[in-house]
């Protein structure tokens, strides 16, 4: 009975938060593509996320690598 309403609960607040979601606004006003200052990819960078994203793997994998050789050598 606790799972079924802790996962009833999870799926209410889902639920309500996709409900008040607001949809960004079309590049350019809503003209077409070319038509505006804008370009239609957009102007944000992935550099910055892009190397968070590959420290965050380096750390993760050395871990693993590092829990790895601790258990093969207790054995």
């Amino acid at each position: 009975m606790k799972k079924t309403l802790i996962s009833l609960l999870f799926t209410m607040f889902f639920y309500v938060c996709s409900l008040t979601a607001q949809v960004p606004p079309h590049p350019n006003d809503g003209g077409g593509p070319g038509s505006g200052d804008i370009p239609v990819g957009g102007g944000a960078s992935i550099g910055g996320g892009f190397l968070i994203l590959l420290s965050l793997a380096a750390g993760y994998a050395s871990k693993k690598i590092y829990e790895f050789r601790l258990k093969s050598l207790e054995e």
